[in-house]
């Protein structure tokens, strides 16, 4: 008895002493301090997170691998040698999934860290050792300048679908970790192993960049957790996700309409028609529309010509044959025209949000013609290759399918639901659904005070020819940042550019490159605020350079020079 006694009083003994090593964090060797030896990448493999170290309910995590990558890569593109970690953050629901992240360790760490954020719907991990959004292809990506950097698939993992692959929608748990809690969870997880690695150290500077729902993550981190991070690169942001979404339906729904959709060569029709019309409008034809509001006031594609012809078919009706590619009917001016305007609710949003912008259309490439992999990608995050319809296609507009997984799984969590039936406008009995929607992914607060406060900076950018997350959305966030806060306190912490002819993450008529990184950290770190940024084109014509001009300010020939340079332009208003 005393044998089984002191037996069962050891086990106890132990399993307590797991439980005081999980509450502080650790996995067997007691918190490190500043200066405690480092440890080697292999001993990382296995290690366990405890759920007291992440800030928000998980079950906590463990490293499922980790082991050191070779130097590789020759002058920008070289990366040293570094310690690549992956792992899991497990659900407190069992049913929901885990979240996936890797984190990149360089063994010459500059003592900062840098997350990267999504796309679409997530599913994926990002690559850490890639750039952030729009980044220059001739200048070294983060983790080559000495960054320890991470991503997560955002707490689900895709289907075939990929970025598209709403399913996860139906868990919860799995709908508030898309929506932000994975952000939180993730950064915590990778600040616990960076402090294990880097013998007790914990990053002097952290910087977070994504574009599109990557976007709306870095606006997420400075909303939620400004204590975390000391500035944000932020592209072509879907903030307002759910509201988007409800656009989303309303656009396809009116591209589902018969005779609606547009082929290959009527979007080459309308996309010519429109840079004749306003290519000129800032002062040279560069093949690019930089005075973009001036061409969303005058351009009408009903009353539009093309090199002197109409653009709108004679009585409005499609002739039969391939003779009416060369024109658009009045049922694909009315989709077109909805697609340009805003989608305004019946009554505010959970999220207090009354209206989603339409987008930039006119001169914007809605997915043209071209077996290149670039086109190929515009064209999936455009119009796609089919007209939406019920089923939906794969190939619809990214768009549509977005929608109908939205409506499917977030929404009513049925996938056997018509979400062409589904009207954003007039929810009904849904109505109680989508206002909670919006509240959970509606990434819309402009009170940035406490990020303000401890020194954050935002660098925000968005093309002016995005097909898929409205310019004018992000426009309309910077708008209501300086009403908040003021014009005074904005411009302290606060830069907003548009590009011409960027579209969304890709473009093959402007592809963008700007170093936003580095005036990122000159700001932070140095207090020198950004001043003449120049955006270079790595596609259209490669090597030519526009000014970055700060909203509402667009590039503007000066008159003379060259027109591929920025110095010929400047930032004018009117």
């Amino acid at each position: 008895m005393r044998k089984k006694f002191l037996k069962t009083s050891s086990a106890l003994a132990m399993a307590l002493l797991g439980l005081m090593l999980l509450s502080t964090g650790c996995s067997g060797g007691g918190e490190l301090q500043a200066g405690a030896a480092p440890l080697s990448c292999a001993q990382l493999s296995g290690m366990a997170i405890a759920a007291t170290a992440i800030g928000l309910p998980t079950t906590g995590a463990i490293v499922i691998d980790a082991h050191s990558v070779p130097p590789a890569g020759t002058g920008a593109a070289a990366i040293g040698e570094y310690c690549q970690v992956k792992g899991e953050i497990n659900p407190v629901d069992p049913a929901a999934p885990k979240i996936k992240f890797q984190l990149d360790l360089p063994g010459a760490w500059n003592h900062k860290a840098l997350m990267f954020g999504g796309g679409g719907y997530n599913g994926t991990v990002p690559d850490a050792s890639g750039n952030v959004p729009a980044g220059p292809v001739d200048m070294p990506k983060p983790l080559a300048r000495g960054y320890a950097t991470f991503a997560s698939d955002s707490g689900h993992q895709a289907n075939q679908l990929g970025s598209r692959d709403g399913s996860f929608g139906q868990n919860d748990e799995a709908l508030q970790n898309f929506a932000g809690d994975a952000l939180k969870k993730t950064h915590d997880v990778a600040l616990y192993l960076i402090k294990q690695y880097y013998a007790g150290a914990l990053p002097q500077k952290s910087y977070f960049a994504g574009g599109s729902t990557g976007g709306r993550e870095a606006l997420a981190v400075a909303q939620r957790w400004p204590q975390d991070w000391d500035g944000v690169i932020v592209l072509y942001p879907a903030w307002a996700a759910a509201s988007l979404d409800l656009q989303f339906g309303r656009i396809t729904r009116a591209f589902a309409m018969p005779g609606a959709y547009l082929n290959l060569a009527k979007r080459k029709v309308l996309y010519d028609a429109a840079l004749q019309a306003c290519d000129a409008l800032d002062g040279v034809r560069d093949g690019l529309i930089s005075n973009m509001q001036a061409c969303n006031s005058s351009f009408d594609p009903a009353t539009a010509t093309l090199n002197g012809a109409p653009l709108r078919c004679a009585g409005g009706i499609e002739a039969v044959g391939n003779s009416s590619d060369n024109c658009l009917s009045d049922a694909q001016i009315a989709a077109l025209k909805t697609y340009g305007t805003a989608i305004s609710f019946n009554s505010p949003l959970g999220s207090g949000e009354t209206q989603y912008p339409g987008f930039n259309v006119w001169g914007a490439d809605l997915g043209l013609a071209g077996d290149s992999a670039a086109q190929k990608t515009v064209r999936l995050l455009a119009m796609g290759d089919s007209q939406p319809a019920q089923p939906m296609p794969t190939d619809a507009p990214y768009w549509a399918t977005f929608w109908d997984q939205w409506v499917k799984y977030f929404v009513m969590r049925n996938p056997a639901s018509d979400s062409l039936s589904f009207d954003p406008q007039q929810p009904g009995a849904w109505k109680a659904r989508v206002d909670q929607l919006t509240i959970l992914q509606d990434v819309n607060k402009t009170d940035l005070s406490a990020f303000r406060a401890r020194g954050g900076k935002i660098l925000m950018a968005h093309g002016m020819s995005d097909a898929l997350v409205s310019t004018r959305s992000s426009e309309d966030y910077f708008r209501r940042l300086q009403s908040t806060m003021g014009s005074a306190e904005v411009a302290g912490f606060v830069r907003y550019y548009e590009i011409p002819g960027y579209g969304h993450s890709l473009s093959t008529v402007f592809n963008a490159a700007w170093d936003s990184l580095t005036a990122l950290e000159n700001w932070v770190e140095q207090g020198k605020a950004p001043v003449s940024q120049v955006v270079a084109d790595t596609a259209g014509i490669p090597g030519r350079t526009r000014p970055l001009c700060e909203f509402p300010a667009w590039p503007k020939y000066s008159g003379a020079g060259d027109i591929n340079l920025a110095a010929s332009f400047s930032c004018a208003t009117q």
